[in-house]
């Protein structure tokens, strides 16, 4: 049976893939706060990041729709040795827009509008759009679940949100039902920390 390459003390792979401590944390994302980043960087408390980390330079430039040209910072992970790159709230991993544009972007749909009307909105291809729609199509009743346990966990006598009959609507409900019991619990903070 094959297990991939061997690891070696460190825990990286000799093909340079993820340590053990990868898969607990795959990413490692932090405030949309540049200065607070650094400052947390520089103190050697980014979160995520088992060990002590160690600033090792950035990421290379990435222009971003919505948010503009980002250069993340990167850092060492001086227990694992692993090399993170830390990605703020705002953008998700993988993606060249703002996690504000995605979410606008669903929300119209969960609203009746399709990809191309969502195209013009958002100021994306028509073709990016479609893409972010098929992704999330799949992944409907899982993410309307997953809102829903935070929303219930988070929440102190949270009522579950109402069933649109529509399963857009039923995440987009599902998400604001999380976004009030966590706000309401932690304020505005408690809701960008997650």
């Amino acid at each position: 049976m094959d297990n991939g390459p061997p690891a070696d003390v460190s825990g990286k792979t000799n093909a340079g893939g993820p340590c053990s401590d990868a898969r607990r944390h795959p990413l490692v994302t932090v405030e949309a706060d540049l200065d607070l980043v650094e400052s947390r960087l520089t103190a050697g408390a980014v979160p995520g990041v088992s060990g002590g980390p160690d600033p090792v330079g950035v990421a290379r430039r990435r222009d971003v729709r919505g948010v503009g040209v980002l250069q993340q910072r990167r850092c060492r992970c001086s227990s694992c040795l692993v090399t993170h790159v830390l990605l703020p709230v705002t953008v998700l991993l993988r993606r060249a827009d703002a996690a504000a544009l995605i979410w606008t972007g669903l929300v119209a749909r969960a609203a009746g509008h399709g990809h191309r009307w969502i195209a013009v909105l958002v100021g994306a291809p028509s073709s990016t759009v479609r893409g972010w729609l098929r992704r999330m199509s799949t992944r409907l009743e899982p993410a309307r679940v997953h809102f829903t346990v935070v929303a219930r966990r988070a929440g102190v006598d949270q009522a579950d949100p109402d069933a649109t009959g529509n399963p857009w609507g039923d995440l987009v409900a599902a998400v604001a039902a999380a976004w009030a019991a966590v706000t309401s619990r932690f304020g505005a903070a408690g809701w960008s920390a997650r």
